[in-house]
């Protein structure tokens, strides 16, 4: 991590109410940080993204959310579109978390206490500061913070989630937030949605 990374890094902690929401990590794209910032649980959504066998060539940042988001909105999606429409306070940049964004909700804000799902390479994470690599089924453990616990009142759902990072034309990538499985899966199926927001650091 270098020097700016790591000054940006003790501005916030995880968790902390922040921007019209919660901080949840910094990811890096194109050799700029972000701040990434998660809408409280009551603005969470549920819904179908859809597009289902339709090329969204603009989803396909591992990144940036809103730029995803606003493809599949002008695609059609109507779950896109709400999110794109979320005002919350002064903010309305929030979008379907991409990818990479969607892993640090699970690693840092994990719900439940379950052994995570490690196959493969759940968890990979080269956009966030710093790199997160796969995980073991002890780590991430479930985050320490009561609120975010099962059963909190800002918890995520012990569910599948869909990113707005496109998989291919009938798939999107989707994490189940019981476990950490990552995986890509139809477009077609009704899922869970956090919206995020990001926020340039340089």
């Amino acid at each position: 991590m270098n020097a700016l990374a790591a000054t940006a890094q003790l501005e916030l902690v995880i968790g902390q109410a922040y921007g019209g929401g919660y901080f949840i990590g910094i990811t890096q794209e194109d050799g700029k940080l972000y701040r990434n910032i998660q809408a409280p649980k009551a603005f969470e959504l549920r819904g179908v993204i859809g597009c289902y066998s339709t090329d969204v060539t603009g989803a396909r940042s591992y990144t940036d959310s809103r730029s995803n988001t606003e493809a599949y909105a002008a695609a059609g999606s109507e779950l896109a579109q709400q999110v794109a429409a979320l005002i919350i306070g002064v903010h309305a940049d929030w979008g379907i978390p991409a990818r990479d964004v969607q892993e640090l909700q699970y690693r840092h804000l994990k719900p439940t206490a379950q052994d995570n799902y490690c196959t493969w390479r759940d968890g990979d994470n080269p956009s966030s500061v710093p790199a997160g690599y796969p995980y073991t089924e002890a780590s991430p453990g479930q985050t320490p913070l009561t609120a975010f616990q099962e059963g909190g009142e800002e918890a995520f759902g012990a569910n599948w989630y869909v990113s707005s990072t496109q998989f291919s034309a009938y798939f999107a990538y989707f994490m189940d937030f019981s476990d950490g499985y990552q995986y890509g899966d139809s477009k077609g199926d009704e899922r869970s949605v956090r919206p995020v927001r990001r926020e340039l650091i340089q």
